[in-house]
């Protein structure tokens, strides 16, 4: 045969072996059928070796390592959505559904709001929902000013041991939360705030890894700025809120959304200092909800879509900032 009806046959069995793989997918995700499955990979593997040994150009090749790349970094994303997926739609699951083996891929009712509903009238998760804002809503807000002030001091004040302060507060990095659990409580305790918000709030005023992405971004502003502002009479205070914070914008508002997705999920800490229930957040509250309801996995999994989603919606709206300003916060250091 000639190189053109090599490349022709080629180019169609390559096709033919995508399409069987991709039959493949369908068949494992909609009957989960594994005989017919395996087989389908096996015959689409081979008729697209087959396909690139008659059809070996550059741009099947190319062709080739692209789909292999997306394919892998589908099933990486399928992987990553997968325990979310199965959270949400077994919370509009039944108990009957949920005890059903194996289990069904979707609920019969999408519609089915009575898990939420149980969720309010078994736990107070209103009230949990308030304390859970009240406590992020203040750890960010105080996070931001030490970490606003502490960046600017060792980026733009000189005083001796600047820098050995700083790299010591920098190797405090390496020391576990866990280590220091015990020290805070008993602080804690001999302060009298024990099951109460500031318990929760306290802890968490200040963060020696915001401060390092914030002072890396400040150091990148040029110290003739600095300078001019001096001259014209600007103070130091002046001129961190006029001129340093609003071109930081970027890096705070990465500062911000990490600080409040940690503040919302901590769950260790909630658990030792807060006693009563009104006091609880909504991860300790979740706790709770565990204990109380016992095997009633479907409102299980309903509490914890309440908890999760807020968390999730706003990492999907608010991605771009947290990736450029880590990226920007970390250019100079």
């Amino acid at each position: 045969m000639s190189k053109t009806t090599n490349k022709r046959l080629g180019s169609s069995l390559y096709i033919l072996g995508i399409l069987m793989l991709t039959a493949a997918l369908a068949v494992f995700v909609l009957q989960y059928r594994l005989p017919i499955t395996i087989s389908l990979i096996i015959l689409g593997t081979s008729s697209i070796l087959a396909g690139l040994r008659l059809n070996h150009s550059y741009r099947t090749k190319q062709n080739t390592f692209h789909g292999i790349t997306y394919v892998f970094l589908t099933i990486g994303m399928l992987i990553m959505l997968f325990p979310f997926y199965w959270m949400i739609s077994s919370s509009f699951k039944t108990a009957a559904e949920m005890s059903i083996f194996p289990p069904g891929w979707t609920p019969r009712n999408w519609m089915n709001f009575e898990n939420f509903s149980l969720v309010f009238k078994t736990a107070p998760f209103e009230k949990y929902f308030i304390n859970s804002v009240v406590v992020t809503f203040s750890s960010v807000i105080t996070t931001a000013v030490t970490t606003i002030l502490a960046s600017f001091a060792f980026s733009r004040l000189k005083f001796p041991g600047r820098e050995i302060i700083f790299s010591f507060l920098l190797s405090m990095m390496m020391v576990p939360f866990e280590m220091l659990i015990i020290t805070n409580y008993q602080t804690i305790i001999k302060v009298g705030l024990n099951d109460t918000r500031l318990a929760l709030i306290i802890p968490f005023t200040s963060s020696i890894f915001y401060m390092y992405i914030l002072r890396n971004f400040f150091q990148t502003i040029p110290d003739g700025l600095y300078w001019s502002a001096r001259v014209d009479g600007c103070t130091n205070w002046r001129y961190l809120w006029k001129v340093m914070v609003p071109i930081a914008k970027p890096s705070l508002v990465t500062i911000i959304l990490l600080n409040g997705l940690a503040s919302w999920n901590s769950f260790m800490w909630p658990l030792l200092v807060i006693k009563s229930d009104p006091q609880r957040t909504l991860p300790f509250g979740l706790y709770t909800f565990t204990t109380e309801v016992g095997a009633n996995n479907e409102l299980l999994l309903a509490a914890s879509t309440i908890v999760v989603l807020p968390m999730v919606i706003l990492f999907l709206f608010s991605r771009k900032q947290i990736v450029n300003g880590v990226a920007r916060g970390g250019i100079k250091g």
